[in-house]
């Protein structure tokens, strides 16, 4: 029986073994002696660079939403019943403070309601559209 040879196989570089071929090999050997070198700082290098690169079109996103919100003029605001900061009294009043007022009435209205006492009742359907029903 043939003895083996005490020598670990390598194999010789020729022409057809590719540039990549041994830049890989070289980068394979290199790369437990210096983990972060090799490894860790392009990855981070390249978390930054795509966080640079995606800047741009997170921008473009938000400039294409702004265009289809439009302001108001005075007399658009005027025909459709709103006010601005300053009442027509010239008192300064908080926006906010009419919605407050109309969620507490709703709620007051909505406690007044007997809620013990209710009927299902179903909801008219388009036609052709299925009801649910067996």
């Amino acid at each position: 029986m043939p003895v083996f040879q005490a020598k670990t196989f390598r194999r010789t570089t020729t022409a057809s073994s590719s540039l990549g071929e041994r830049i890989g090999a070289v980068y394979r050997s290199k790369l437990p002696s210096h983990p972060f070198l090799l490894f860790g700082l392009p990855f981070v290098a390249i978390i930054v660079a795509g966080s640079f690169a995606l800047t741009p079109a997170a921008a473009l996103r938000y400039e294409r939403y702004d265009r289809k919100v439009q302001q108001m003029t005075q007399e658009e605001a005027m025909d459709l019943g709103l006010k601005g900061a300053d009442g027509e009294d010239g008192i300064k009043r908080n926006p906010r403070r009419r919605i407050i007022g109309d969620e507490r009435e709703e709620y007051y209205r909505l406690m007044a309601k007997d809620l013990d006492n209710w009927e299902q009742k179903r909801v008219q359907r388009f036609k052709g559209e299925p009801d649910g029903k067996l």
